[in-house]
């Protein structure tokens, strides 16, 4: 039944390379504690869990299509996903789309498109300047021209096979794909959007003519949604990495809007070694460094937990690292319900001397190892009352690590160790290898099929 939705997306059709890792050694010391649950490698399950991991899809099936694409969507649910994770930019026009940034021409055939040569331009998102085709310069009758291609052609090249099928799809095309597979399979999936560079598009984004870009992406997707009318909380999660649009979602747009949605704080390196010339980066969220720079009032913004845990994790210099702390989850569940942590917040690695061919295919694309050590970072979660859901799994050889011992860590046994350890959830580029990973742990929990796992229900203010 959903081959005929992946067929429909066909029709209709027609996310940046991975961070290096942490070093152990530089973790803080909210991070460098005793292990919270099983060690890394264990098949040690906790206690008969309450609920089901949810499963969700990563950009869609990404290991198997170009990612943000309906087909990579219908596949996913067809795999057995439980969300699909569209990551969200506006057009010009201010349409939300699906595109793991707003420059495109990674993830389509726009530098091959003469007519829009003029639209090539150098910008700088969130303190790293970029030269490129960005989203907000195209309306969506334009967008609607480009084809997308696979990003990462040289790690996937079987997903090349699928360059120039699909179409750029609409947040309002991704619900209808939804909508169309729960009548085809009687089954329940919701979305779990991201809002890419929210203050870059508020406050500091320009358009290609200068002017200011000024749009709120939180604001703009709570419209879809209502305009959808897709606002059951138990079918949607909304992730950012920046706390400020996540705050003015809980305390402004979403009670003007008479919703209650689960929101989730993703969380980068916490060792601080990822920071930008212009002070952002994956150590850091962006809206600190643009709220430094305008001298802003800390508590008004952030509130005044939140705005404490900032301020004694270094102030405006703050990084992620004073969010991953027993305070900062405290200040998280003031305006969110989960965590998304980078995968190795939890179970850290270490560069290996020598690259690795564990596939046996003749390149060495393994280059890290497990320490063998497990951070408290769920159980600090657990304690606030937040879910917790990792990024990213994926299967490549180049995407996984040994163990600490030295072998080869297979993708379903880095799956198995993440539910081990008692996630509530997976972010994974292969949603059918993750849902057999979860049969597995229940199986060996013992535990009968349960509801999905869900974060508290959101507080109406």
């Amino acid at each position: 039944m959903i081959a005929r939705l992946a067929a429909a997306a066909l029709v209709l059709g027609m996310g940046a390379a991975p961070c290096a890792a942490a070093d152990p050694e530089q973790l803080p010391p909210n991070l460098a504690g005793p292990a919270a649950g099983p060690e890394p490698n264990s098949m040690e399950q906790p206690a008969t869990p309450a609920c089901v991991p949810i499963v969700i899809a990563h950009r869609g099936a990404s290991a198997y299509r170009p990612e943000h694409t309906l087909a990579a969507y219908a596949l996913a649910i067809e795999q057995g996903a439980d969300f699909i994770e569209p990551d969200l930019v506006p057009t010009r026009d201010g349409v939300l789309v699906a595109r793991h940034e707003n420059a495109l021409s990674g993830t389509t055939d726009v530098a091959a498109r003469p007519d829009f040569a003029h639209k090539r331009t150098t910008k700088t998102i969130d303190g790293e300047p970029s030269t490129d085709w960005f989203s907000e310069d195209f309306t969506l009758a334009e967008l609607k021209t480009l084809h997308a291609r696979e990003r990462i052609p040289d790690i996937r090249p079987g997903n090349t096979s699928f360059d120039g099928r699909f179409k750029v799809p609409t947040l309002a095309e991704i619900i209808d794909l939804v909508r169309r597979a729960e009548l085809e399979t009687g089954r329940r999936v919701g979305i779990y959007p991201e809002i890419k560079h929210p203050t870059y598009f508020l406050h500091t984004g320009r358009f290609l003519d200068g002017t200011p870009i000024r749009m709120d992406l939180g604001a703009l997707l709570v419209a879809a949604l209502r305009e959808a009318d897709f606002t059951d909380p138990a079918r949607i999660y909304i992730q950012s990495f920046e706390p400020a649009s996540l705050v003015a979602l809980r305390r402004d747009l979403l009670p003007a809007a008479g919703l209650a949605l689960p929101l989730v704080q993703l969380i980068g390196d916490v060792t601080g070694r990822f920071i930008n010339p212009g002070g952002g980066g994956f150590s850091r969220p962006y809206d600190l460094v643009h709220h430094a720079a305008a001298d802003a009032d800390l508590a008004a913004i952030y509130g005044a937990e939140l705005a404490g845990v900032i301020a004694q994790g270094g102030g405006w210099q703050a990084g992620y690292g004073a969010l991953a702390s027993p305070a900062g989850a405290r200040a998280i569940a003031g305006y969110a319900d989960a965590i998304g942590p980078w995968k190795l917040l939890i179970f850290p690695q270490a560069p290996v001397s020598e690259p690795v061919d564990a596939d046996g295919d003749g390149r060495a694309e393994m280059t890290m190892r497990q320490t063998g050590a497990a951070t408290p970072l769920i159980a600090m979660a657990h304690a606030a009352g937040l879910a917790v859901h990792p990024y990213t799994l994926r299967p490549e050889e180049s995407f996984r690590a040994l163990t600490a011992d030295g072998v080869p860590q297979s993708f379903g046994e880095e799956l198995d160790q993440l539910l081990g350890a008692g996630v509530d959830g997976l972010f994974s580029d292969d949603p059918a290898a993750a849902r057999a990973a979860v049969r597995r742990f229940l199986q060996r929990a013992g535990a009968p099929s349960t509801a999905p796992c869900r974060a508290a229900e959101p507080v109406r203010e």
